[in-house]
């Protein structure tokens, strides 16, 4: 790993230090309508956009058509889509199959189940692996905008997720929410 690694690969801070490299290039550059306090836009900053811009109708909802997010099962051997399914809702447009933006990954326990929060809804929702049907959903206080963690203690398993929310209207919060999963007969 040694010699081969240093040589193809580059830590963040050789990146910033390399012949012609630029940070600052273009940021500031570019004037958006409506957009920033309205003061000049020609000056250099050292600062850099590592997000992304989101394009939004005028209700505030994504501006490309929908599914807005999906949640879907791969074959890995094929790279076929088993199954996909809109997943999330918007208040706006609940029960349309639209789905949402998200922001966060599952966890599939050995058994089967799909645990995901990562949606504006402030859903947390258990899914069959097998077909994406919704087996469980709880409310919880902020979105849950984060991948979430198992654990075990004294053979009772759990499944936790951070709930923080504060993307695009969900309110923020600061908690973690742990759920105990039934025991196997």
């Amino acid at each position: 790993m040694g010699e081969s690694h240093a040589r193809g690969t580059r830590s963040h801070a050789e990146l910033r230090s390399s012949p012609g490299f630029r940070a600052e290039r273009g940021v500031g550059s570019h004037p958006i309508p409506g957009v920033g306090s309205g003061g000049s836009t020609k000056h250099r900053s050292r600062l850099c956009f590592w997000g992304a811009l989101r394009v939004r109708d005028h209700e505030g909802l994504p501006g490309n058509s929908p599914p807005w997010g999906t949640l879907n099962s791969i074959d890995l051997a094929t790279g076929e889509i088993d199954w996909q399914i809109p997943f999330g809702d918007y208040p706006e447009t609940e029960g349309l199959g639209f789905g949402a933006e998200n922001y966060g990954g599952p966890v599939v326990t050995a058994s089967g189940l799909i645990f995901i929060g990562a949606t504006p809804d402030r859903k947390f929702r258990a899914y069959d692996v097998r077909d994406g049907e919704v087996l469980w959903e709880a409310e919880l206080s902020a979105a849950g905008f984060a991948t979430p963690a198992m654990y075990s203690v004294d053979g009772q398993q759990y499944v936790v997720i951070a709930a923080g929310g504060g993307r695009r209207g969900p309110p923020s919060g600061s908690e973690y929410v742990a759920f105990s999963l039934p025991k196997s007969e």
